[in-house]
Parts: C-alpha cells; sequence; structure tokens
C-alpha cells in the first residue's frame, strides 16, 4: 500500500454522514418499480459529481449505469436495487416518507446510498492505482414488483446487456435480523423460486336453500384443502426446502347463493429446480380431487424470479475482505430464507454473491423486512461499503 493510501474502511468511516444524508433522503422519496423517475435523477446527479464515471439512464426503464475503467482487465459488478413498497410507514421519523401510502421497508434506501459511496470509495482508489480493470454500479429498479409482461428490473436491465463482459456481480441485502458488526452468507441456494399460482374452482351454484340441486365449490375447496396443505407435509421430504401458502380465497356475493366459482391464490417458494416442478405437480393433483366431486378447475403457475444461488468461490472473497477490512466482525452461516430476491437472475447468468448486512437497532425492537416499522442502524452503511468495494478490487485482482 503507498504511503499516501487510507484503508478504504477508514474512507468509508469518513464518510459516514454522507451516506446517512443520501439514505435519509432517498427514504423520504420513495418511488414504487418502475415509478423510479426522481430517484434515477438524484442518484445519476449525485454520480455526475465523480470523475471518471460513464453514466447510463434508462437502463431497464428507469435503471442507472455508472462504469468506472481503469485500464485493461476483468469486470466486476455491484448491483443495488432502489425502489419502495406499497407500505405506510409509522417508524415517527423526522425523515419517514412523505409518499403517503409508499415506504422504504426493505432498505433499498441503504442499498442505493451505499453504491453511491462505492462509487466515491473505488474513483479515489482508481487514482491511486489500487486496481486494474473495471466496476460496474447497477442501480436497479423494481426487484419488487414486476412490469406488464411479468418481469422486474434484474431481466429488464440484463435484456440491455448490463452483465455482458461482466466476470462476476456482487450485492448486499440489509438483515434486521442481525446486529451491525455480522455479516450473513450462505453458498449454493440462499433465497426461493417464486411462483404464484392461481386456480378456479367450478360448479352450477345454486339456492342456498336448496344445496342439493347443485354443486357447490365452496364445498369442493375444503377437499382441496386438506391436499393442498398436506403436500409439503406429506409429499414432500422435510429434508427439502419446500413452502405453499394460499394467500387470497374469493367467492360469492349473498349469503343465500351458493357460488358457481371460487378462486384461490398462492405463493410456491422452493430452493431447487427439481422440487420446484415437483411443487407444481403437486397443486395441480390437489385441484385434481374436485373432478370426482362433480366439478371442473383451471390452474396456471406464474414462474418469477429463480431462487437466488451464491457462488462459493466469490462468497470466499467477501468473507475474506468482510474480515480483513473488521477483525472483530462476524460471519453467520445460514441461508437467508424463503423470500424472493431478482438478484438470482443475475447470479444465475454470472458467478455473483449477496451477503446480508447485520443492522438491527440495539433496542431489541423487531423491525422486519416489508414492515410499517422497518428500520435500520445507519452505522451498518459504511461498513457494507466498504465490505462490497474490497470485494470489487479483490476480484479484479483474482
Amino acid at each position: 500500500m503507498a504511503a499516501q493510501e487510507k484503508p478504504i474502511a477508514l474512507e468509508a468511516q469518513e464518510m459516514e454522514q454522507q451516506f446517512i444524508k443520501w439514505r435519509r433522503h432517498l427514504h423520504q422519496y420513495p418511488e414504487l418499480s418502475f415509478q423510479e423517475y426522481k430517484t434515477a435523477a438524484f442518484i445519476a446527479d449525485e454520480l455526475q459529481k465523480i470523475e471518471g464515471l460513464g453514466i447510463e439512464t434508462h437502463v431497464g426503464k428507469t435503471g442507472v449505469v455508472a462504469t468506472l475503467s481503469n485500464g485493461p482487465g476483468k469486470t466486476v459488478a455491484i448491483r443495488a436495487d432502489m425502489d419502495a413498497l406499497p407500505i405506510e410507514e409509522k417508524t415517527g421519523h423526522h425523515f419517514m416518507s412523505k409518499h403517503p401510502g409508499v415506504m422504504h421497508a426493505c432498505g433499498h434506501d441503504a442499498h442505493t446510498a451505499i453504491l453511491l459511496g462505492i462509487a466515491h470509495l473505488l474513483s479515489g482508489k482508481a487514482k491511486e492505482g489500487s486496481f486494474q480493470g473495471t466496476v460496474k454500479l447497477i442501480f436497479q429498479p423494481a426487484e419488487e414488483a414486476t412490469d406488464e409482461e411479468g418481469l422486474s428490473g434484474a431481466p429488464r436491465m440484463m435484456e440491455e446487456g448490463v452483465l455482458d463482459g461482466v466476470d462476476a456481480v456482487l450485492a448486499l441485502h440489509m438483515c434486521p435480523w442481525q446486529p451491525t458488526g455480522v455479516i450473513q452468507v450462505n453458498d449454493g441456494y440462499s433465497m426461493a423460486n417464486v411462483d404464484v399460482f392461481h386456480g378456479e374452482i367450478f360448479g352450477t351454484g345454486g339456492h342456498g336453500g336448496y344445496p342439493h340441486l347443485g354443486t357447490d365449490p365452496i364445498w369442493m375447496l375444503g377437499h382441496v384443502l386438506q391436499a393442498f396443505y398436506s403436500i409439503t407435509s406429506r409429499k414432500i421430504s422435510p429434508l427439502d426446502t419446500a413452502v405453499a401458502s394460499i394467500g387470497e380465497v374469493r367467492a360469492g356475493a349473498a349469503s343465500n347463493v351458493i357460488p358457481d366459482k371460487v378462486s384461490v391464490t398462492g405463493t410456491l417458494r422452493t430452493y431447487s429446480p427439481e422440487e420446484r416442478d415437483r411443487l407444481a405437480k403437486e397443486i395441480e393433483a390437489a385441484f385434481q380431487v374436485v373432478v370426482p366431486l362433480g366439478g371442473t378447475y383451471q390452474l396456471t403457475v406464474d414462474r418469477g424470479e429463480p431462487a437466488l444461488t451464491n457462488d462459493p468461490a466469490v462468497n470466499e472473497v467477501i468473507k475474506r475482505a468482510a474480515r480483513q477490512l473488521y477483525p472483530g466482525l462476524r460471519v453467520v452461516r445460514k441461508p437467508f430464507g424463503l423470500g424472493g430476491e431478482d438478484f438470482g437472475y443475475m447470479t444465475r447468468k454470472i458467478p455473483g454473491a449477496m451477503f446480508f448486512l447485520g443492522c438491527s437497532l440495539p433496542d431489541g425492537i423487531d423491525r422486519d423486512l416489508h414492515t410499517n416499522v422497518f428500520d435500520l442502524d445507519e452505522r451498518c452503511l459504511p461498513m457494507g461499503a466498504a465490505i462490497l468495494a474490497q470485494s470489487a478490487i479483490d476480484l479484479l485482482h483474482a
């Protein structure tokens, strides 16, 4: 290390107040998926202040990509999502959302602030000659929802070539179940395949006083539910990761009318492609029980984002960088759960990994992702930026 260079962790720490300023600004002005117009403009304006960046806007509809090249070499991408959720915030902060019914309840404001900081850190390191190669900073829209064609922000940006020529891709996620000073990592399947099913059960319906004269799809639904809820306990091995849940049932409009249709919508979560296929087949079998009961059905299963699969070699780089920068840091090795994360599209294409960055406030209160009280310990922001920046440099050297 040249005498004039500072450790990247120290540089990030010196930027802490700037990280907080960015994050709180973004938090006050959240925008929903593919509506991040002002967010993208803010990001582009901030990136314009940094020397040496090539900036593209409107990538994948509303995304922003900044490219930092410092001679020949590999190309590493770092991705942050920037959309918010349709949730009414109840944190009570002075920097609460100014957009009613919209909130950064999944930490994407923090992810974006971290990536802005990384742009500054790596620009400085490039001037110092600390690395050769190219870093792409991907500010991605629409991780939380899809467009009219069923695509979220990651595949939309990938369609426009954002990962072309990229050797590895990195990301992080806020982790409200771990404290600051902890990162959670996992090799292989780490978040779920996310599929949505919609089923309709058809009977004849009829008068509530004369149920024997027709066929009742609500009665049939009872048999479907028994078959459905036995799938993960009796049809799928407990050693495999699979969850099936119903979130919506619609039927009828009057107390004395047996409807002729029941609609059922739910989610299917799995890790492996094999269990993904098998669970869809078992859902089909559950709905087939209505046929001998005098009913018919229609079923569709819409496949969403694939399971997030972390590359073990990339994970090793992240863990080594984290421990080098923060010797007291604790690494927890555990899957992240059965939530969805469209970063999985990226790691399916090229080697990559996401780690979860501990951010819980030290008061013992649960502030889970996707809740109206989600919050984070802003002291984690410089740490996340330093780990990702150092990991990118190390991957360029690998």
